[in-house]
């Protein structure tokens, strides 16, 4: 099966310019450049400077078209319908969720019942985001889409025994006979929002950050704030990354589990100082999904998926020393829980799982670092650079 990246792909220089021209005969701004030629070649033995001076500005302004097109009425329809698809997917992702949907109601309704409906209205509305992706402009949410559709391709097995099967165009496709026979626990754990690497929780992240991207358009229809903003998102995550480096340094160094004398003469840990680092480093974790989980870069989503993995499989150590992880992968740190651990048996887990997770963690840093001084498609004067325009990065 296809990577689903090269449905939305717009790096392609031919396909590009074959759209490229196709939309300027449909708009047309091709008309409009042979009339302005004809008129120009007929006129060619006045002298006049106003025929000239209309002649020229009439192809600035084609030029203009064709620098920033203006997105078809088809086009602008299918970004509005993705933006509200991403949301009625996200309600349908939510019910397969929750524990309710997975037992009996009270007015008799069966939790088989109660499952069908809710992987049906899943089905649909998976189809339809996937159905208006293709034809949407809005590359800093399609991105996205490419990776849900991705997340999918790579769960085809767990939701082929549930009856969904995936079609070659993307979408899904129901057994609704074969649903109705399988284990309610097998379809509740394939959308647990208690694993964060299972594909209900992997599904609702791609959708979350669809939902909160500003759709920049692959045709031109840029919104003029959208460079500055993604700048400031790639600035924040940069320091949240730099920042959890240091962290990852200061627990995993010899020097922070100094035992100090106390004031009975004993020597003992600066807990104080230790909490001091671990907290910040929870903070910094935190800090750094965030901004970084709204990256497209291929570099930083695989990290940052590394990251996220590495420390589910170490959440159990975590929480004996009073860290716990939520759906999300987000850190809680108890501080009278952490202050009350072996501090011994601290500075050995941070100096493996910390050193597991530095590597990562300064590869977040590096591609973000480097695509916060990219130029996201825009050109030295400012414009918007279509050719070269946003391809999906589907590390997921």
């Amino acid at each position: 099966m296809a990577n689903f990246s090269s449905l939305f792909s717009t790096s392609n220089y031919g396909n590009a310019n074959f759209l490229s021209d196709w939309s300027s005969i449909r708009n047309g701004s091709y008309y409009k450049l042979l009339k302005w030629h004809y008129n120009y070649v007929n006129d060619a033995n006045s002298s006049s400077s106003g025929n000239k001076s209309k002649s020229g500005y009439v192809l600035d302004q084609i030029l203009e078209e064709r620098k920033h097109p203006t997105a078809s009425k088809e086009v602008q329809e299918a970004n509005s319908t993705l933006t509200t698809s991403i949301s009625s997917l996200k309600n349908s992702i939510s019910t397969l969720q929750k524990d309710d949907t997975y037992k009996a109601s009270d007015d008799g309704t069966s939790a088989t019942d109660k499952v069908v409906s809710a992987i049906k209205d899943y089905v649909a509305q998976y189809n339809d985001v996937v159905n208006a992706a293709k034809k949407s402009t809005l590359t800093n949410k399609t991105s996205h889409i490419a990776s849900m559709m991705n997340a999918t391709k790579a769960n085809a097995d767990k939701l082929a025994g549930i009856g969904i099967t995936i079609n070659q165009n993307g979408t899904l496709q129901l057994n609704e006979n074969q649903l109705k026979t399988t284990e309610i626990s097998k379809v509740q754990d394939l959308f647990s929002n208690k694993d964060i690497m299972s594909y209900g929780s992997t599904v609702a992240s791609r959708l979350n950050f669809a939902s909160i991207s500003s759709g920049v358009s692959s045709s031109g229809a840029t919104e003029e704030t959208k460079k500055e903003e993604e700048v400031q998102d790639d600035t924040a995550s940069t320091g949240a990354a730099a920042s959890l480096k240091t962290d990852i340094a200061d627990l995993t160094s010899a020097s922070l589990y100094e035992k100090i004398k106390g004031e009975d003469g004993e020597e003992q840990y600066d807990i104080d100082r230790i909490f001091a680092a671990a907290k910040s480093f929870a903070s910094n974790y935190n800090n750094m999904l965030d901004a970084a989980g709204l990256s497209f870069n291929s570099g930083v989503s695989s990290n940052l998926a590394q990251i996220k993995a590495k420390t589910a499989q170490n959440k159990s150590m975590l929480e004996q020393f009073g860290i716990s992880v939520d759906g999300k992968g987000k850190m809680k740190i108890n501080e009278d829980a952490f202050k009350g651990s072996d501090m011994a048996k601290v500075q050995k887990f941070f100096k493996s799982y910390g050193s597991s997770i530095a590597t990562n963690v300064s590869l977040v840093n590096y591609y973000m670092t480097t695509q916060a001084g990219a130029s996201n498609n825009y050109t030295a004067n400012g414009t918007y650079n279509v050719q070269g325009g946003f391809r999906f990065d589907t590390a997921f």
